[in-house]
């Protein structure tokens, strides 16, 4: 089979998912062995993935694929969420393009509108999943409005009203008028703006309503002149001298000419404002707070899509802040306006749908979240779930679910998971899973026709709670087989946004439910942003399409370029040139393929004994594998997976390719040595199972084309990894260095590659350096290497580590380039030793530091006084 030029992953990509499914790999069932669970963290059915789904998967396929190959019973569960709020206002906005309206149509109408909505969106997901190269069960997927998710979903809010845990009321409650819904305090998003507040002026009369000698009024300041008509009182704080006279008085509401009371609270702050605060029980948590402990009315004066109410009296009908624009002008116009003025404040918005969300009085229902929430806090300030990291993310846990709120589950939507409660006749209620359980449950006899279901559905938040567990049926069906094989999973990987609204809920549920922790391990991934810091998003228009980058540069090359820039839970910058420095990888490793096909072809006809460098190359890279093998699962454990892929695409691009392969690479004409390919074949071999988790596609092709194989290397096991030697390491790195410094100096004296020099070199080590001669002349093109004790006539003299080397060359020596090069090494290296004698000098550090890091200061104090030396010997020789 011929190869081409370059990787080209569009025909290998879909040649070997289709394979791996084929052959059930990704499938999973209970076994003996010990099982590694995750469970996708199911994105809404409201689009397509964006760039934090695609490190998030990524993140979790590495994760899941080198549990697979190091003998675990991997099973990754995919799925998606009904997204209640965010698909209805889709399916709704989809149906007015077409010319209906949601009020036209019954309920069920609607969700057939929006199952349609689901199965083409979700499609669309489970494929860009399939195509980025997930190894997930799609015999599993799950869906939060499945059957068996729906029962769970209903099981768990009847068992807990029935424990006392869930309640209805009317309470303020945060609204958003664009979805015409509640919404949970989390489910708000507060950002500073800049705002204004309004001066206006409120008549003040006696209680038989005339005008009081003196004070023929009272200012308030108020950032929502719009809710003025729903003011019913005016408070001042009792110890502010400047209204002690008031008790007793009464202001006059401008607009609607409303006569409500002076109040006195220690609430107010005299020093904001004019210190005299209007009183809207219905538009502010503090003011309906107020309200009820002075007793003041209630008036409603908004709709629930943002629209003044009959309430009002004036500008009935009008949007918000039309009407803000509408007051502002009339009030200026009669003279109650007297000024404004800018000031920094904080707004809520809804993180569905955008909009400001207003405070609004509200029959919903709660859960009452102070019991539950302990257990989930105590297990993880007691290390038995450990987040990831820690340091970072453990303390805004710990807030949340130290200042717990009761949980407000009700949606006023049609799409999600309806609430089971019924309504007799009478305003009785009662809680059941079906009619036919209500009717059974109401005290006296009544028919289908005399109940009816509450309209709302529930938070999607408290479907998805259940996740860990329902995928695997484990509230519908308690204690089946499968629950007790794969819960607790092993990791949740998960955006750092959602640590309260999910990941602490599922604990919470997982506590309650399976008396158990849901996972043991939580790794949050950092928010994606663009060149410019901005997260990325459909509305800033800075995200990519996902099948188009894949398309243009390769699933491989996508997954590489989002890990390689994405450190451990930190924001990551995401740019299109790490996906171009993928595909630069792709062809790395693709042409090292094809040398060795090359050599594969002429190979040596006999056997051949290993030289002696060749034994030292083929010696250095196991042991350089072992050491970054060793290094990357030590990392992977710690979740530091964009570490483990620098040190893997060092180890391939630098050592393996640029290093190992011309170490070992026959002089030209001669033939492979047999036992030399047959170890490069095995290194390969190594590094591709090493890459696998983090570029599939390419390494299962390399692995296929390198030699007939009958198993794939996506389930190839991994053996334990050797430990590495560090004498060898040293001296590989030293090989290194050597190279690179004499090549150095051939570049700045202007020799050509082609131009051979005579070597000589003076050092302690001339074992090590005999070893590993005929490499080191190879790579510098020397015709030998002498060992000497004085630097030889007519040489270029360098000092490479602690060792001095001398390069002979027919062309003539630029000594005053060699000399200025040596005395700016030497320089440098004076400055460092002063450096480390000066901390080996400080009596604190030397009496606090540990006895190993005092020993590594004292190496390198001794290594400078050796380089100093070495190169002092060459410039007195120029």
């Amino acid at each position: 089979m011929e190869l081409t030029k370059n990787f080209e992953p569009a025909t290998v990509e879909s040649k070997w998912y289709q394979h791996w499914l084929k052959k059930r790999y990704f499938n999973s069932k209970p076994d003996g062995r010990k099982p590694y669970t995750v469970v996708i963290p199911p994105p809404n059915v409201t689009g397509v993935l964006h760039m934090g789904h695609t490190l998030n998967e990524t993140v979790q396929d590495i994760l899941v694929r080198k549990a697979r190959m190091s003998g675990y019973n991997a099973c990754w569960v995919p799925g998606s969420d009904h997204a209640s709020i965010a698909t209805e206002a889709k399916v709704v906005a989809m149906l007015k393009e077409k010319g209906i309206e949601k009020s036209s149509l019954t309920r069920e109408e609607f969700l057939q509108y929006a199952f349609e909505w689901k199965e083409k969106y979700g499609g669309i997901i489970y494929n860009q999943i399939e195509r980025l190269g997930c190894s997930v069960d799609w015999d599993r997927v799950t869906f939060t409005m499945d059957d068996h998710y729906y029962e769970a979903v209903i099981k768990v809010f009847i068992d807990l009203f029935n424990k006392g845990l869930i309640y209805r009321g009317a309470r303020m409650i945060n609204w958003d008028v664009a979805a015409k819904t509640a919404l949970s305090d989390e489910e708000v998003e507060y950002k500073d703006v800049e705002g204004e507040l309004y001066y206006c002026n409120y008549k003040l009369v006696d209680a038989e309503g005339k005008a009081i000698p003196g004070q023929p009024h009272i200012t308030i300041a108020t950032q929502r002149p719009e809710t003025i008509m729903g003011d019913s009182g005016i408070c001042v704080n009792p110890n502010d001298e400047r209204y002690a006279s008031l008790k007793g008085a009464f202001a006059i509401v401008p607009l609607v000419n409303r006569k409500v009371p002076i109040i006195f609270d220690e609430y107010v702050d005299p020093a904001f404002g004019t210190g005299a605060l209007k009183v809207t029980p219905a538009h502010d948590i503090n003011d309906y707070n107020l309200g009820l402990k002075h007793q003041l009315e209630v008036i409603n004066t908004l709709q629930e899509d943002g629209t003044l109410s009959p309430a009002a009296e004036v500008y009935v009908g009008m949007d918000r802040f039309k009407a803000r624009k509408a007051v502002i002008e009339a009030l200026k116009a009669d003279g109650t306006l007297t000024k404004s003025e800018k000031y920094p404040t904080r707004l809520g918005y809804s993180q569905r749908t955008g909009v400001v969300v207003e405070p609004r009085i509200s029959t919903q229902w709660f859960v009452k979240m102070k019991e539950i929430a302990q257990p989930a806090l105590d297990a993880v300030v007691s290390g038995n779930i450990k987040i990831h990291p820690g340091e970072k993310f453990l303390a805004t846990y710990k807030y949340w679910l130290e200042n717990v709120k009761d949980w407000c589950i009700s949606r006023q939507l049609w799409w999600g998971q309806r609430i089971p409660a019924w309504y007799g006749p009478d305003g009785s209620m009662v809680v059941a899973a079906t009619k036919e359980e209500a009717l059974q449950k109401f005290d006296r006899k009544l028919t289908e026709k005399d109940i009816r279901q509450d309209e709302d559905v529930l938070d999607t938040w408290f479907s998805s709670w259940l996740w860990p567990t329902e995928v695997f049926n484990g509230i519908s069906r308690p204690g089946n087989e499968e629950v007790k094989y794969y819960y607790p999973g092993s990791v949740l990987v998960t955006g750092q946004d959602i640590i309260f609204f999910w990941v602490a809920r599922m604990i919470m549920a997982g506590m309650e439910y399976e008396k158990e922790i849901p996972f043991h391990d939580v790794y949050f991934t950092g928010m994606v942003r663009d060149k410019q810091g901005r997260k990325m998003s459909k509305s800033l228009g800075n995200s990519p399409d996902l099948l188009e980058l894949i398309d243009k540069y390769g699933a491989d090359a996508v997954r590489f370029g989002i890990m390689i820039s994405s450190p451990a839970g930190n924001d990551l910058l995401f740019d299109e040139s790490s996906l171009e420095q993928g595909r630069f990888f792709n062809n790395k490793i693709w042409n090292a393929l094809k040398l060795t096909r090359m050599w594969k072809e002429n190979l040596s006809a006999e056997e051949e004994t290993l030289s002696e460098d060749q034994e030292f190359a083929i010696h250095w890279f196991a042991n350089r594998l072992a050491e970054v093998r060793n290094e990357t699962d030590a990392w992977m454990r710690q979740f530091r997976l964009s570490e483990s892929l620098k040190a893997i695409y060092s180890l391939i691009w630098d050592d393996f390719c640029s290093w190992y392969l011309e170490w070992v690479k026959p002089e030209f004409g001669k033939p492979m040595n047999r036992k030399v390919y047959e170890a490069g074949i095995g290194f390969f071999t190594e590094l591709m199972q090493l890459l696998h988790p983090f570029m599939p596609f390419i390494t299962e092709e390399v692995y296929h084309l390198l030699e007939e194989r009958t198993d794939d290397l996506c389930v190839h096991q991994f053996s334990k990894a050797d430990q590495a030697e560090s004498d060898v390491l040293q001296s590989g790195l030293m090989l290194k260095e050597v190279i690179t410094g004499i090549r150095d100096v051939r570049n700045k004296q202007q020799l050509k590659p082609k131009d051979p020099i005579g070597l000589f070199l003076t050092t302690s080590e001339k074992k090590t350096f005999a070893r590993m001669s005929k490499i080191l002349c190879k790579q510098v093109n020397a015709t030998a290497l002498e060992f000497t004790d004085q630097q030889p006539e007519n040489t270029i003299a360098t000092v490479i580590g602690k060792d001095s080397f001398y390069i002979h060359t027919d062309k003539v020596a630029d000594t005053g380039t060699q000399k200025e090069s040596l005395l700016k090494e030497l320089e440098y290296h004076k400055g460092f030793l002063a450096s480390v004698e000066k901390k080996l000098g400080n009596e604190k550090f030397v009496q606090n530091a540990k006895p190993e890091v005092i020993e590594l200061e004292r190496k390198k104090q001794a290594d400078a006084l050796s380089k100093i030396k070495a190169l002092e010997e060459s410039l007195s020789r120029i």
